[in-house]
């Protein structure tokens, strides 16, 4: 019986010959400012994530936090980093929405894992992930309050052990 693998890797072959792995996984001690997190708060790195199926890749479905924090911490950083980002003052709208229209309440911030795999070409590929994967690491995640739930897919704490809501 064969294990099934966790993920898998793509490979090229050196010019001596040898294989190589094609693509990496981010680890915490590279600079995550060159994966696309944003320094806000101090030390806190966020970014913005669209959708896989966005028709407009400007705006962010997923707010993604290097390490686990509390959830006023995550409404406060996503909301600088929308004004950081995007010059949005209200981040809980997208541009162009009608601001009198009623918004879902601010979905709450989870603490789950992720393994991020950067690719050769310089792209990069968050996966949700078990604690004890290899290259999972601790982050925390909120979808934006315009979005769809299901547009960001992040774990849900009720019905997924991957996830803890965030306090």
């Amino acid at each position: 019986m064969t294990a099934t693998a966790l993920h898998e890797i793509e490979t090229s072959e050196g010019d001596d010959g040898t294989m190589h792995p094609a693509e990496q996984t981010w680890t915490p001690d590279q600079d995550p400012v060159d994966l696309g997190f944003t320094p806000v708060l101090g030390d806190l790195r966020i970014t913005g994530l669209t959708a896989p199926d966005a028709d407009d890749g400007d705006h962010p479905t997923l707010f993604v936090l290097l390490g686990h924090h509390r959830w006023a911490t995550t409404i406060h950083a996503a909301a600088l980093y929308m004004q950081r980002g995007h010059a949005w003052t209200r981040w809980c709208l997208y541009p162009g929405d009608d601001p009198d229209e009623a918004i879902p309440r601010i979905p709450r911030a989870i603490h789950t894992h992720a393994a991020i795999h950067c690719h050769p070409d310089d792209t990069w590929n968050l996966a949700w992930a078990r604690p004890g994967e290899p290259g999972a690491i601790p982050v925390t995640a909120m979808r934006h309050p315009a979005a769809q739930a299901v547009a960001a897919a992040v774990p849900d704490p009720d019905r997924d052990d991957r996830a803890a809501w965030a306090r």
